[in-house]
């Protein structure tokens, strides 16, 4: 907080400091003002001028000598390279260890081969000069941090859509950017340049859970919590994000680390393993808290589920030694889901846990990995749970009798037969389910058109029925029923 905000009054004063300096302009400049011969001129010309490159540097006047002379040589050694003569790639190439920085630090984010000199020299001093000049500017500029800057918020949100481009650009987030989000997200309305705030926290670095707990996640939690639907699914698609930034930059370093540092390694991934483990801890607690207040979404669940393909896949896509099953308020609601996309996202997500898992017990008996991490056994144990309860409600129709997850469906018989329900086990199979119950008519009305009774239980034992699911685009069901439940093929 010292940072950025010296002190809780620093929005006061920033608003006594404005009235005094229009005060100010207005006795020192009234003349021209009277004449209408000058405007107010707004204090984001100054960063805005940054963005563009000078046109004059140290060595411009020797260039242009040279150049009527007619020796100009752009690619000579002795001299330092002026950007404002940058051009083409080539010329990058052959003058990057002589290029002479702009006094305006702010054009490097705009300027495609300035980025890739900062990508490929990794110039102290020019990240030093860039920093200083971005935390200086976000500090002064945040239209909800300073009181001056409350009509200025389109002018901020194209100056942190332009930061956010040079990160994408970069692959990588800026350390001053994250310090002014940490700073700021607790005095954030989460209205204010939301899009591009939640874009700049996609590219903050994982690096320890609690700094990011007290400074990033309780406040966002809050704004979750109390916020729309629209605002969540905003909120779940950044930190999915977030997510796979840090997967592949995890790879990319794993990739350049030589054998050697293999025990540093070991250490980094430990360190890394745990705080992406409390990330997705995170991100299954709001979820299974917003599904509650969205009364289960189809919506909201979408990106839930979003999150977790990514989650799913982190051993084989991403070589990260962790797997972390959805929390139960999270696997019912997309199970009894009565939408077909969700039920087939989640076929989809338990298929790749499968893989994963599978996967990583092979690696582990043939000890083929240096870095052999282990899953917990609790792991397991809820992944068999969750298919238990999926077997048992799309094809054995046995769910309420095999359940045995805590939170999940099994129920005595006596209590199921108080429902009323008649033929209760087969509400949630694959023909019965609420979510493919429009997938089932329409089958029957293509394979017994003059049948108007909809007789349900003609599709039974029909292994074309699954066919002709499959044919509809319900791949995470057909990966889900070939991989995880075994059955005996009959004639059609």
């Amino acid at each position: 907080f010292q940072t950025y905000f010296k002190n809780s009054e620093g929005p006061w004063k920033a608003a006594i400091d404005a009235l005094r300096r229009r005060n100010q302009e207005n006795s020192l400049g009234l003349q021209p003002l009277l004449l209408g011969t000058a405007q107010p001129q707004s204090r984001k010309r100054k960063w805005n001028a940054q963005l563009v490159i000078p046109a004059s540097s140290t060595n411009r006047n020797s260039l242009e000598k040279n150049k009527e002379k007619g020796c100009v040589d752009l690619y000579s050694t002795s001299v330092s390279f002026p950007v404002e003569q940058l051009q083409t790639f080539p010329q990058l190439l052959q003058n990057i260890h002589r290029l002479e920085f702009p006094s305006q630090m702010g054009s490097v984010l705009t300027n495609p081969l300035l980025l890739h000199y900062m990508n490929c020299m990794k110039d102290e001093s020019v990240y030093l000069r860039l920093y200083y000049w971005m935390s200086q500017t976000l500090q002064e500029e945040c239209t909800w941090c300073v009181a001056d800057n409350s009509q200025c918020e389109e002018e901020f949100k194209d100056f942190l859509e332009t930061v956010y481009k040079a990160e994408c650009f970069l692959q990588e987030g800026f350390s001053s950017c994250e310090e002014f989000l940490y700073k700021s997200l607790p005095l954030w309305d989460g209205q204010s340049c939301r899009s591009q705030v939640l874009k700049l926290v996609s590219w903050i670095s994982l690096r320890s859970f609690s700094e990011m707990k007290s400074q990033l996640c309780d406040p966002l939690a809050q704004l979750f919590f109390t916020s729309s639907i629209y605002f969540k699914c905003s909120v779940l698609e950044s930190l999915k994000e977030l997510l796979q930034n840090s997967l592949i930059w995890h790879m990319v370093h794993l990739d350049s680390e030589a054998d050697s540092q293999a025990h540093s390694l070991n250490t980094t991934l430990s360190g890394l393993v745990n705080v992406v483990a409390e990330l997705i801890r995170f991100v299954g607690w709001i979820s299974t808290v917003a599904l509650r207040l969205e009364k289960n979404s189809t919506f909201l669940l979408y990106f839930i589920l979003d999150f977790y393909e990514t989650v799913c896949d982190m051993y084989l896509k991403y070589n990260l030694p962790l797997l972390i099953m959805p929390p139960a308020g999270v696997f019912y609601p997309a199970l009894l889901s009565m939408d077909s996309v969700t039920l087939n996202q989640l076929c989809y997500i338990m298929y790749r846990y499968r893989t994963n898992l599978v996967a990583a017990k092979e690696n582990e008996r043939s000890k083929k990995k240096i870095l052999q991490f282990k899953f917990s056994s609790q792991t397991y144990q809820e992944y068999n749970q969750y298919i238990i309860a999926m077997v048992g409600c799309l094809w054995t129709s046995s769910a309420f009798q095999k359940d045995n997850h805590p939170q999940g469906l099994g129920m005595d018989d006596e209590l199921l037969k108080k429902t009323g329900v008649q033929e209760y086990k087969t509400s949630f199979n694959i023909v019965y389910h609420p979510a493919m119950m429009g997938y089932a008519l329409c089958f029957l009305q293509q394979a017994w058109p003059d049948d108007t009774t909809f007789n349900f239980s003609l599709i039974k034992g029909r292994n074309w029925y699954l066919e002709y699911l499959y044919a509809q685009g319900l791949e995470g069901l057909k990966v889900f029923i070939e991989s995880s439940i075994n059955r005996v093929s009959q004639a059609s």
